[in-house]
């Protein structure tokens, strides 16, 4: 079986998107894209939960903020990933 180093495929998976930015007729085609991308990226959940409204107090376990964090950063990643791959127009 051969595996590819994970940065390669996650470029291939990319390029993807670049190769078909979003435009006003492909919609469902760049979604389906997207959600490919961010599943193999391990990042789908920012589309499909939201986040918590309130970050943990201080005093929440360490867990509790780290998970917070890491959603806070996935989705700002996940939004530029998005704008990179839409058309200007």
């Amino acid at each position: 079986m051969i595996t590819m180093p994970t940065n390669t495929s996650n470029n291939i998976l990319r390029s993807i998107l670049d190769k078909e930015k979003l435009s006003g007729t492909n919609f469902l085609d760049w979604h389906r894209n997207l959600r490919i991308v961010l599943k193999h990226d391990r990042k789908l959940y920012v589309l499909e939960k939201p986040i918590p409204e309130e970050e943990p107090p201080s005093s929440a376990p360490k867990a509790e903020r780290d998970a917070y964090k890491k959603h806070v950063d996935d989705a700002n990643e996940t939004a530029c990933l998005m704008l990179a791959t839409m058309n200007s127009e």
